[in-house]
């Protein structure tokens, strides 16, 4: 390799691997087909290596393609965090904040908190990122997260929220078809809504599920809002965190003397970021909202 890839030559390589064709590539990133093929060959040329081989299916990633590909992630993450910190304008409310949180969180809890900061700051543009994999603060994969976790890096600001506490919960309509257990060796008989995939963190609080286990859900699914759903929809018992089992339909606890699981809750944010203005404003809103949403 005789010189430094640009950035434009690695950001359409991971149009090419991720859409597996040239006119893929062209559409997502708003280029010409030629232009992608274009700049395919020039990477190639710089790094001294081929990186795809055509096939019936499409265009194959060799080994050289596919070891690039986490480098040219970590070089988007950094790019689009470049771009969120140019778009603030000193201590203006204007610019761009990343936010990431659960899927829960995300959908029932933070629209009523990013609707009012809008309304109040039209300048704000507002990314939401949602999932259960835990984005990298450090590397700038996000300016915000809400976590479930303490957050352990050093270089963060973080501020505990409180505990939002979990329970067993069901649709009344189904608990008056199948009945109301008494206890936890009641739950044999019932219809259980749980996860599918053993995480670690599910290892982790094991001690908490009281002996309930993947074998033990006739529903299965690794998505917590879709156990929501089902809940709502009076398919079974599962978890849910009580403030949403207050909302309509109402859902009822069980076992709450048997049953309990506290969620500590925490907004954290890195600390070269607290002389963004955008940032410490979106941090403010979001320690105040779910303060609230805890509190409920």
């Amino acid at each position: 390799m005789t010189s430094t890839p640009p950035w434009e030559l690695l950001h359409t390589l991971l149009g090419v691997l991720r859409e597996g064709s040239l006119s893929g590539a062209a559409r997502t990133l708003g280029l010409t087909q030629p232009t992608v093929g274009r700049h395919i060959a020039a990477l190639e040329e710089v790094l001294g290596q081929l990186l795809f081989t055509r096939s019936p299916t499409g265009l194959l990633p060799t080994e050289a393609a596919l070891a690039l590909r986490g480098h040219a992630e970590q070089m988007e993450t950094a790019a689009a965090a470049l771009q969120r910190a140019a778009s603030a304008r000193g201590t203006e409310l204007v610019g761009t904040v990343r936010v990431t949180a659960s899927e829960v969180i995300g959908i029932e809890v933070l629209p009523p908190i990013f609707a009012a900061l809008r309304e109040r700051h039209p300048g704000l543009v507002l990314e939401l990122a949602l999932g259960n994999r835990v984005q990298d603060l450090l590397r700038r994969e996000a300016d915000i997260a809400v976590r479930m976790t303490p957050p352990e890096q050093g270089q963060l600001i973080a501020r505990r929220i409180g505990s939002i506490e979990l329970g067993l919960h069901a649709h009344p309509a189904y608990l008056d078809r199948r009945g109301r257990p008494t206890s936890m060796a009641d739950m044999q008989g019932h219809t259980l809504i749980g996860f599918d995939t053993v995480t670690p963190f599910i290892r982790a609080s094991a001690k908490r599920l009281g002996g309930i286990s993947r074998d033990s859900f006739a529903l299965r699914c690794d998505s917590d809002l879709a156990q929501l759903a089902l809940l709502r929809a009076g398919a079974g018992i599962g978890v849910c965190q009580l403030p949403l089992a207050r909302r309509e339909p109402v859902l009822e606890r069980l076992l709450p003397g048997q049953f309990n699981w506290p969620l500590e809750t925490w907004v954290a944010m890195h600390e070269d970021l607290r002389q963004s203005a955008p940032c410490r404003l979106v941090f403010d809103a979001l320690v105040e909202g779910l303060t609230r949403y805890v509190g409920a």
